[in-house]
């Protein structure tokens, strides 16, 4: 049993510490939404009145906030995780965010003399109350070997993908080829519609050819051949265009940084952004179907 401060109860973070609870660790939980807060409390965790509270005995801390800014101020910044945790605490950040906020932040948290990993996700708001999230770790071996247990409370599929902020690499480059798959299997689809295929027919003949992909099989943006996915819900989310829209942005930034040439994941950013730009930031990332079918207004 470890002692664990989960900080962040959105979405993601309440089905994530929901399950630490079931894995047997003691929580103490804090978000500045009481109800969310409330919510875990019914599954077992404790209800902390503030970070302070929330890390005061803890062994490991974990948060799922919502940019860098607020993971570095909810750590470093005044009143928070720095100022009231034991030193030696294992810090595991699921945040997704700048791999160059994630570095800070393992700088900073070694200065003070903490253990750190960013540690994102992928499985989006199914997967964390389900517990199979997939984790991609940054950190030092021995700071990886530390989190793993803890990971395993929440996630199916755990790797190490390196060094400090290398979880961050890991998942921006993932999400950036989920984003450029996703347009490309909304396309093949409406082409297939167009020249006399059927979704259900297109989908039979494709999911076992060379265009398979995970946004086809697993999250199909067309209605019909996937019964789970959103596109039977009217798109709703899921994994909306404004969390995708995040992740596009931030593979644009390391790009730049890195002088990486994505041309198509620029393009993939410049298609969300316009459904961002007409105020359907709530709409399912494989909403971008409808974009493509022309049934989206333009004024």
């Amino acid at each position: 049993m470890t002692k664990i401060a989960f900080i962040g109860l959105g979405n993601m973070g309440g089905g994530m510490c929901a399950n630490l609870v079931k894995a047997g660790h003691t929580v103490a939980a804090f978000d500045l939404n009481t109800e969310a807060v409330a919510a875990v409390a019914a599954k077992g965790a404790r209800a902390a009145t503030s970070v302070a509270d929330a890390v005061k005995n803890a062994d490991v801390v974990v948060s799922m906030l919502p940019a860098g800014k607020h993971v570095l101020g909810v750590y470093f910044g005044p009143d928070g995780v720095k100022e009231h945790a034991k030193r030696g605490t294992l810090l595991i950040d699921c945040s997704t965010i700048a791999v160059t906020d994630a570095r800070e932040a393992h700088v900073q948290a070694d200065l003070a003399g903490f253990i750190m990993v960013d540690a994102p996700v992928s499985g989006g708001v199914a997967a964390a109350e389900a517990g199979t999230l997939t984790f991609m770790a940054g950190g030092t071996a021995l700071a990886f070997e530390k989190a793993e247990p803890i990971l395993k409370g929440m996630g199916k599929n755990i790797f190490h993908a390196g060094g400090p902020g290398n979880g961050q690499a890991a998942k921006i480059a993932n999400n950036m080829l989920l984003g450029i798959s996703m347009i490309g299997t909304c396309e093949a689809f409406n082409l297939a519609e167009k020249l006399g295929l059927d979704a259900e027919t297109f989908y039979r003949i494709s999911s076992v050819s060379s265009g398979q992909c995970w946004s086809m099989t697993s999250y199909c943006p067309a209605p019909g051949p996937v019964p789970a996915s959103p596109a039977n819900r009217d798109y709703k989310p899921g994994f909306a265009v404004a969390m995708m829209l995040k992740d596009l942005h931030l593979a644009a930034d390391a790009a730049r940084s890195a002088g990486a040439e994505i041309r198509l994941g620029e393009q993939a950013e410049r298609i969300y952004q316009a459904l961002s730009d007409l105020g359907l930031d709530g709409l399912d990332f494989s909403g971008v179907m409808k974009d493509v079918k022309g049934e989206i207004p333009r004024a």
